[in-house]
């Protein structure tokens, strides 16, 4: 899911635009504001988003001053405008597309397509990467950004924390910037791991006890299985247990 803030002095823009992500099953929107100085005070402060819509002719700053300070704060950029004079130097501002208003649905979704086509290639390379070792690094949030190397055969579960992932090892737990989607494609791709819940990935070889749907780790934890997930997880016991002449 790709994280989503609006930033538009028209309240009507902002409603049709808001129209056209809820037609992008793949967008969430964050926040939105008409106000371009709120816009800057809140989102210097917050964590990144993924993309932000920016329209450029607005009151007190304009959304090409606004996004040299908001750059580094997204992924993508998209400027939204009525104005092609604005065009030059948006993309001087390092824009990643621009949307002349008024833009059709057709229009919103090849430009969203093609952003994130390349993005999710860039993803598939660092994911090639990431397999081809039994490791990986993350930042750790909790010890001021240090980077630690984290072992496949340590974990024993991902915990989805908003913005954050938990990640539970053998030894320790890891709490680092990254969406439990973004890790899956890692750990998808890996002999023993499964989704039990829509917060939670875990290492099968790490069950210690499971009581019904009440999975239990070897770390202490206890995780529900979702709705969702339980056939597949049902079918993994079924195809473990051994069975003898005589069942309970």
């Amino acid at each position: 899911m790709y994280r989503c803030i609006i930033i538009d002095d028209e309240p009507q823009a902002i409603e049709g635009l808001k129209g056209y992500i809820s037609s992008v099953g793949e967008l969430s929107i964050v926040n939105t504001y008409t106000d371009p100085l709120i816009a800057l005070k809140e989102i210097v402060k917050n964590e990144p988003v993924d993309l932000i819509f920016l329209d450029v002719d607005m009151p007190k700053i304009n959304g090409i001053e606004l996004a040299k300070e908001i750059r580094n704060k997204t992924t993508k950029l998209v400027f939204t405008t009525a104005h092609t004079k604005y065009a030059y130097e948006a993309f001087e501002s390092n824009a990643d597309a621009y949307l002349l208003k008024p833009y059709s649905l057709g229009k919103f979704i090849i430009t969203i397509n093609k952003l994130f086509t390349q993005e999710l290639a860039l993803t598939e390379q660092k994911v090639d990467v990431a397999v081809k070792k039994d490791f990986f690094f993350v930042k750790s949030r909790e010890d001021d950004l240090k980077i630690l190397k984290i072992k496949y055969a340590d974990i024993v579960a991902v915990e989805s924390k908003q913005n954050y992932i938990m990640i539970y090892t053998l030894s320790k737990k890891i709490l680092t910037y990254m969406s439990l989607i973004e890790i899956a494609k890692i750990l998808n791709l890996m002999p023993g791991f499964m989704q039990l819940h829509r917060s939670f990935i875990i290492s099968l070889d790490q069950i210690e006890t499971i009581d019904g749907s009440l999975v239990k780790m070897t770390n202490g934890i206890r995780i529900s299985v979702g709705d969702n997930y339980r056939k597949e997880f049902n079918s993994f016991v079924a195809d473990r247990l051994i069975k003898t002449g005589k069942q309970a």
